[in-house]
């Protein structure tokens, strides 16, 4: 495999992406229903005329349906070029494609429209208002990241995971809580898994991977230095790669045979975007981990009951 040399914590500039020895199928446009998801997750790192692109079609997709490339471009100011990057970079191959995944997606509404009711949380705003904010925010963040979630991605990494010698988890802050929740689960089903926080201990742990494990990396952002780096060292030693980020272009994926894309709510100053990630990230850890649990049921379910006696005591009063 091929080997860099960009320093620790970052991705070496100017050198495409390292090949994985299995790479992954290209992945099918996302459905009508996964569109919105879609569009909350990569605008930030759209230009800004790609983001006036997707904001019309998600805002607006029955009228958006309607018009041809050059119409969108005209109500957009921009270009038939840049429509078409747009759509592409959603995952459609071309404008035809996201025109049809817009009928679709306002048939949808159509049929059934999410409550009027906005996620912005006041300082003075009463808790009986904090709680249906948070509730309905919590809930459109599950929906969104279910209906982006790649399940043949999803799939492959269930495989590896069920069969694998030992996984490594990398996360840090809100993300390393998460990367802890996976490994515990893990762990009572009697799989050997460790969450690593510390970025030289996860370093550490990486160099003694090889075929056969499994590195799991959480990033929300898709840049963090602490957990790209751990994933690149496993990565070169042969392991099977997993990136669990909200930004599917980001460059942890450089290093990821699989990766699992999360969506979070929009970011305010009273709810940052850590708390809005971990949401997303817990359902695709649970995902993971049920997935694993099916595929290993024979062993799992045994080690699970024997988890339980083993703690049951401490339970009694």
């Amino acid at each position: 495999m091929k080997e860099t040399s960009a320093p620790p914590g970052t991705v070496p500039q100017g050198t495409p992406p390292p090949q994985s020895p299995h790479p992954p199928s290209a992945p099918a446009p996302p459905a009508p229903a996964a569109l919105a998801a879609k569009v909350r997750t990569l605008a930030p790192s759209m230009t800004r005329s790609m983001q006036r692109v997707a904001e019309a079609v998600a805002g607006d997709p029955a009228g958006c349906a309607a018009l041809t490339v050059t119409g969108l471009a005209g109500l957009t100011g921009t270009s038939e070029a840049t429509v078409v990057r747009t759509a592409r970079l959603l995952g459609y191959p071309g404008y035809r494609d996201l025109r049809l995944a817009l009928a679709g997606l306002a048939a949808h509404q159509q049929s059934g429209r999410a409550p009027a009711i906005t996620t912005d949380i006041a300082v003075d705003d009463p808790i009986a208002d904090v709680v249906a904010k948070l509730a309905y925010d919590e809930q459109q963040t599950l929906a969104d990241t279910a209906a982006g979630l790649d399940t043949a991605q999803l799939g492959a990494a269930v495989a590896a995971v069920a069969g694998a010698r030992r996984t490594d988890v990398y996360g840090v802050g809100a993300s390393g809580l998460v990367a802890q929740d996976l490994t515990q689960k893990l762990l009572r089903i009697g799989l050997i898994a460790q969450a690593h926080s510390d970025p030289h201990l996860a370093v550490t742990n990486a160099v003694q991977l090889r075929a056969g494990d499994v590195a799991i990396a959480i990033t929300h952002s898709g840049s963090t230095g602490d957990v790209i780096e751990p994933l690149r060292v496993a990565f070169e030693r042969g392991a099977t790669t997993v990136a669990i980020t909200g930004r599917p272009d980001g460059p942890v994926t450089q290093y990821a045979d699989h990766v699992l894309t999360t969506s979070t709510a929009r970011e305010s100053e009273l709810r940052p975007a850590a708390m809005s990630s971990r949401t997303s990230q817990l359902l695709v850890v649970d995902c993971l981990f049920v997935g694993v649990a099916q595929g290993t049921y024979e062993t799992a379910a045994p080690a699970l009951s024997a988890s339980y006696e083993a703690l049951a005591h401490r339970h009694r009063r």
